[in-house]
């Protein structure tokens, strides 16, 4: 069953999905507490909120398709 809503999903879905795997990452990196070197510093200075939101953002459509019933 879930190899067949798989298939629904196309190349600009499968990048959303990335993209909002990576956002729950960057979500997931800034709850302890920040670091002060680079792009860790940046990423921890974001309100995690914002990574929330995006990754919530790239996963709508993917997720639409993948539920969607016939």
């Amino acid at each position: 069953m879930l190899k067949d809503k798989i298939k629904k999903l196309d190349l600009w879905d499968l990048a959303l999905i990335k993209l909002a795997v990576v956002a729950f990452v960057l979500f997931l990196i800034t709850v302890p507490n920040p670091a002060d070197n680079g792009i860790m510093a940046w990423v921890q200075s974001v309100h995690w909120a914002w990574f929330l939101v995006v990754a919530i953002i790239f996963a709508i459509r993917p997720q639409m398709k993948v539920w969607k019933k016939k």
